[in-house]
């Protein structure tokens, strides 16, 4: 090949001299007209290869009915694969123009050399990132992946492509080897440390939140101290986008889910169980002892009477016990029974420590349906339900003097 280069450079030297030219504008016009020759022979080699493998994969594609081979092939993809035809041959072709003795070319021989290996970094960067996407892209629809942060992951990707592909430039450009370069940034590490922190740490974050599986696009967080409280509908190198529930969109760094706390509620949509927790302050005043009268009522109100006889006679487990305790069985048997309320999660009925404010009793149960509006109507429904028998029973809410005193004044 260099043989034939040299003759043909030596043939077209000798012609244009004949033709009147001296020897230095003979070589000179002898090597644009290479170059010009060799760039032209490129673009056309990477026009026939580019529709070349545009057809073949299409005739590929038309002829399975698989869908991951529509991604594979696809139009910008094998652009870019085809990208690199250019740099590779007009590297290959390039010392065709300059004679090996020729000195006063070796200065744009290099430059030209550096200018395509730069060229042919570069469009390897854009068709491996091209390719990650494609790549990601399949990952996001299997299942396993399925609300998993591919965005951030992407992005992560391609960003430490694109500090490869820099570096290999630099190295390029001055001539150096890239492992040299790598030890010169060493040095700077804390200036671009600071420069990339967001980066470094979303990249870091991000991981994390991956490989423990804390996060994934569709999630119910809350983070009270930032004031987030919505669903995960991105999660990016940098950033996490959140819609919060009055349709605003709230975001944030990944790396504050790693350093500070914050509720995932997807646990709880995914066990389908979401958990009821009220207390009311009975009046002790109110709390007696039972007697036949307040059971025999209970019998007779049409409300109370089933539940009542489940209960009774509640003698055979306490000695002495009270119209709170009455109260407390039956709150429980009702919530136990409704159907919304879920049954193989806890339902208790407790009480918690007395105060100022009178004697607290818990409700403890789960919702079947996870969703807001259901959940709280279930949960108004039994709250309103035992607020409203808690007069059968002899008991009273506590409501605070004062209070009390104010809605008189208001009424």
């Amino acid at each position: 090949m260099n043989r034939l280069s040299d003759l043909f450079r030596d043939w077209i030297t000798g012609w244009l001299m004949d033709s009147g030219c001296s020897e230095a504008t003979a070589i000179a016009i002898n090597r644009w007209v290479a170059l010009l020759i060799i760039i032209l022979l490129a673009y056309l080699i990477d026009f026939i290869v580019r529709q070349g493998v545009v057809r073949v994969g299409q005739n590929i594609v038309a002829r399975t009915r698989s869908k991951w081979d529509d991604k594979l092939f696809d139009r910008k993809l094998i652009r870019r694969l085809c990208s690199l035809v250019k740099p590779v041959v007009i590297y290959a072709l390039l010392p065709m123009a300059f004679s090996a003795t020729d000195g006063s070319g070796d200065t744009l021989y290099q430059l030209l050399t550096k200018v395509a290996e730069i060229y042919l970094v570069y469009a390897s960067a854009r068709f491996t990132n091209a390719l990650l996407a494609v790549s990601f892209e399949f990952a996001e629809h299997k299942p396993s992946w399925h609300g998993k942060p591919i965005k951030g992951l992407l992005q992560t990707a391609q960003v430490v492509v694109i500090i490869i592909a820099v570096i290999l430039i630099a190295a390029i450009i001055i001539d150096k080897s890239p492992a040299l370069l790598l030890t010169g940034l060493g040095a700077s590490a804390a200036v671009l440390s600071f420069i990339f922190k967001d980066t470094i740490l979303g990249l870091v974050a991000g991981v994390q939140l991956s490989a423990n599986d804390m996060l994934k696009v569709g999630d119910w967080i809350e983070m009270p101290s930032r004031g987030i409280d919505g669903m995960v509908e991105e999660v990016a190198l940098t950033t996490i986008k959140i819609r919060g529930w009055n349709n605003t969109t709230q975001t944030l760094p990944p790396y504050l889910l790693i350093s500070e706390p914050f509720d995932n509620w997807q646990a709880m949509r995914d066990r389908g169980g979401r958990r009821i927790k009220r207390s009311l302050n009975i009046d002790m005043t109110t709390i007696s002892f039972v007697d036949d009268e307040l059971v025999e009522r209970l019998r007779n109100n049409p409300t109370t009477a089933k539940l009542i006889e489940e209960i009774a006679p509640i003698s055979d487990t306490m000695a002495e016990p009270t119209n709170l305790d009455l109260f407390m069985r039956y709150s429980e048997r009702y919530i136990r029974n409704h159907p919304k309320v879920h049954k193989e999660m806890l339902i208790i009925v407790r009480q918690l420590q007395p105060s100022e404010w009178g004697l607290p009793v818990e409700i403890y149960c789960f919702s079947q349906d996870v969703n807001w509006i259901p959940y709280e109507q279930l949960q108004s429904e039994l709250i309103s339900h035992i607020v409203a028998l808690i007069p059968l029973f002899d008991l009273g809410i506590y409501q605070a003097p004062t209070a009390l005193a104010h809605s008189k004044r208001e009424s």
